[in-house]
């Protein structure tokens, strides 16, 4: 069982697939949602989503550049680069190819999560319908049980996920959220790309992603302090204000956070929370997808071996750098030194370009 139909469940949801096990995700809504995020998909994302089955459109992504005043300095991605790409895009291409394999769909919101003896029992809101798929391709619509039993679970139920609170896996933030009580505000324009990169504007209290998502679309992603005003933000780095002065808005503005999410373990029993609901510590990297996919992997790896506690070990593993370097990133960006990290990007262009590797791959 699955619990959460974003890109990450339905990720994992193809993979339990791929690897013959039979799969349900269950989540309360049935079309793609539109949400906050950054919408670029780094270089080590789409060999995983190829192995998947899955290809988007969007518009590549040869690098990322920092930009403070003017001061800037760029990578571009040894290789193949990356892909931005509507959120909802991906979604409805990840649903369309889990389908496609026979998962099954059911419309519902998890109420309670219980160990068995073999399995785990979710309970299930009223209201609910099952989307099966017959040989022939028809989708099949019934009324599920409202008790569904599982020999594991798989929580890609999101960065605040009800599955870790209702197990008792989540940790309490610093108050305050201290360097990371961070917010993301994000919204599209309708213009032309003026770059193949993904373009971080570096303000006095805020930075802003510029993000190409098709050839006629630019997303636009803020992250800063809660209470930072967008528009506010966006007028203290006028080199950006002034591209996007007179565009039309193509999106209704999202907004998510806080960022900072902490869990005690990643398992409980054969319940295995997966992508942002395992943990998460700022978009700053823009890595998550390609986290969550790997994690998704590693999961049904070992749920499909019967191990589901070695799923801790690979989660450490694969999450190490993104930890470790997103957690020294975002506490330079919240502090005293956060004026000097695109000057310093721009003295040591190496070392710029390593982190951005390794952060990519």
């Amino acid at each position: 069982m699955v619990i959460g139909a974003g890109p990450v469940g339905l990720a994992a949801a193809i993979e339990a697939r791929l690897a013959g096990l039979d799969v349900v995700v269950v989540d309360p809504r049935r079309d793609a949602i539109d949400k906050a995020c950054g919408e670029g998909l780094m270089p080590g994302a789409l060999p995983l989503l190829e192995r998947l089955g899955v290809r988007v459109g969007g518009h590549p992504l040869a690098g990322i550049t920092y930009r403070q005043g003017a001061r800037s300095v760029v990578h571009r991605f040894a290789g193949a680069g990356g892909r931005g790409v509507r959120r909802t895009e991906l979604q409805s291409a990840l649903a369309a190819r889990a389908d496609a394999l026979g998962a099954e769909r059911v419309t519902a919101t998890v109420t309670t999560v219980e160990q068995t003896v073999n399995g785990v029992e979710l309970g299930l809101r009223v209201g609910a319908t099952v989307l099966s798929h017959l040989a022939d391709g028809t989708a099949v619509r019934t009324d599920p049980p409202a008790v569904l039993h599982a020999d594991y679970v798989l929580a890609c139920d999101g960065l605040h996920s009800p599955t870790a609170r209702i197990l008792g896996l989540t940790l309490p933030n610093e108050r305050g959220g201290g360097a990371f009580g961070r917010y993301g505000i994000r919204e599209h324009y309708a213009m032309p790309p003026w770059g193949d990169t993904v373009e971080v504007y570096w303000g006095a209290d805020a930075e802003f992603y510029v993000t190409p998502v098709d050839d006629s679309t630019v997303g636009v992603a803020m992250l800063g302090a809660r209470g930072i005003e967008f528009e506010e933000a966006l007028a203290g780095i006028p080199e950006l204000a002034d591209r996007l002065r007179g565009a039309l808005v193509a999106s209704t503005r999202r907004g998510a956070g806080p960022f900072r999410q902490r869990t005690r373990a990643r398992t409980a029993g054969r319940v295995l929370l997966v992508g942002d609901a395992a943990g998460y510590v700022d978009a700053i990297t823009g890595e998550g997808l390609r986290l969550g996919f790997a994690q998704a992997g590693a999961a049904v790896r070992c749920v499909a071996a019967g191990r589901p506690r070695d799923y801790e070990r690979e989660w450490r593993a694969a999450t190490r750098d993104f930890r470790v370097l997103t957690s020294a990133l975002v506490a330079l960006a919240s502090g005293p030194l956060r004026g000097m990290i695109v000057p310093l990007a721009e003295r040591l262009p190496r070392v710029f370009g390593a982190v951005v590797e390794r952060l990519a791959r």
